[in-house]
């Protein structure tokens, strides 16, 4: 069945974006608790909120730029914007269950 391009969903957003990973964990960013906030305008202009496991960390200026070309890599997607916030501040509580099993943390 076809069906026109229409805008990506907040599923089709976080589908992609459990690709990418943190180069020093084994745990994708998503799991990992970093993702705050996606937010699909109707123009299909992605805006996403997310943060670092530490203000230092090493990725801090290539994860950011390649969570916005994956997710506005996808069909019907009009570009993202990712904006880094540290408030909440990241804890390990923000993982999920799936994420602290593979890191052994349950």
């Amino acid at each position: 069945m076809s069906q026109d391009i229409s805008i990506p969903t907040e599923q089709d957003v976080i589908d992609i974006v459990k690709t990418i990973f943190d180069p020093e964990i084994p745990v994708d960013i998503y799991e990992l608790g970093l993702i705050y906030e996606i937010n699909v305008k109707e123009s299909g202009f992605i805006h996403i909120d997310m943060t670092l496991t530490s203000p230092n960390c090493p990725v801090a200026e290539s994860l950011p730029q390649d969570v916005e070309n994956k997710v506005a890599s996808l069909d019907g997607a009009k570009g993202c914007k990712v904006t880094i916030v540290f408030e909440p501040a990241w804890t390990q509580d923000m993982m999920s269950e799936e994420a602290k099993l593979e890191l052994g943390f349950l």
